[in-house]
Order: C-alpha cells, then sequence, then structure tokens
C-alpha cells in the first residue's frame, strides 16, 4: 500500500470557492482544492501556505484547522495500481491581495473563484467535497464521512501517490 500526507486550502469568499485545475501529465483535467503533499519534515501548516503559493502565486494566511481526511482507494482505482491511503489536512483560509495566476511548470493550469452552486457541476475531486462539508459543518471532531466517488466526483490523480502533487 502506498501513503501520502497532504494539506489543502479551503478558500470560501462572497459565496464562492478558490478551486484549481490540475491537469495530469495524460492531459486529463480536474478541480481540485489548492494543496498538495508534505515534503519530508515539513509541517501541513506550512505546506497548505507553500502550496497555495505555488499553485495561485498568492500568499495564504491561515485562519484555522478544520479537520482531517483519512481515505483508502482500492487498487483498481488508484493510478498506480496499488492500493492508497491518502491522509489529508484541510485548512481554512484567506487569500492575501493580489492577482491569481497558474502555477509555473506545474500541473495547475489555474485557479478560479467557482460560484458555490456551480461545483455541483464540474469534473472534480472528491477533495472539493471533503473541504466544502467540513468548512460547511465545523464538526467537533473534525472528521466527515466518506464522499461517495462516480460521476462528476472522483479519486483525484494527485490521491494515487504517483506524483508529488
Amino acid at each position: 500500500m502506498s501513503f501520502r500526507l497532504a494539506a489543502y486550502a479551503v478558500c470560501v469568499e462572497d459565496g464562492r470557492v478558490l478551486l484549481a485545475r490540475h491537469v495530469s501529465p495524460e492531459g486529463e483535467s480536474t478541480w481540485t482544492l489548492p494543496g498538495g503533499g508534505v515534503e519530508h519534515g515539513e509541517d501541513p501548516f506550512d505546506a497548505v501556505v507553500r502550496e497555495v503559493a505555488e499553485e495561485t502565486g498568492r500568499d495564504a494566511v491561515v485562519e484555522r484547522l478544520l479537520g482531517v481526511d483519512s481515505r483508502t482507494i482500492p487498487a483498481a482505482e488508484a493510478r498506480a495500481g496499488v492500493e492508497h491511503q491518502n491522509v489529508g489536512v484541510f485548512y481554512r483560509i484567506r487569500l492575501a491581495p493580489g492577482r491569481l495566476r497558474p502555477e509555473p511548470n506545474g500541473e495547475t493550469a489555474e485557479s478560479v473563484w467557482t460560484p458555490l452552486p456551480a461545483v455541483t457541476g464540474l469534473h472534480r475531486s472528491s477533495l472539493v467535497d471533503v473541504g466544502l462539508a467540513l468548512a460547511h459543518s465545523l464538526p467537533p471532531t473534525g472528521h466527515v464521512g466518506p464522499v461517495p466517488v462516480g460521476g462528476l466526483i472522483r479519486h483525484s490523480p494527485a490521491l494515487t501517490g504517483t506524483d508529488r502533487h
């Protein structure tokens, strides 16, 4: 089984959420939350700030920890073909002023403000639904139930353990 620890940013303002369009090396496009893998020895808090800056060109101010999500992706659904566990640490953030830009030499093609009602119609990672559920309910335990995967919701390519994103 492969394993990945990642940190994700949930930024909701004026009825919109900040989403990043991740493009895999194969050209597949999926909407997700800004964020990514925690590097060896790095604190998840520092990782989410670094990832937001890399993917959006803007500084993140972390407002609070929303929760932690742990899910196992069966080998048949994981890109690497082996069972994979992803542990995601979700933070509510706000962005410092400035203009959004794509990630230079990265897999994030763009970051955009998306009206919350439009999210359900997007081809998206389950991370989006987990992050929004945490931000909406603020569960005392920091845990939400499983998100059904299928249709427009899928396991993000970033969750399969085949890349660092």
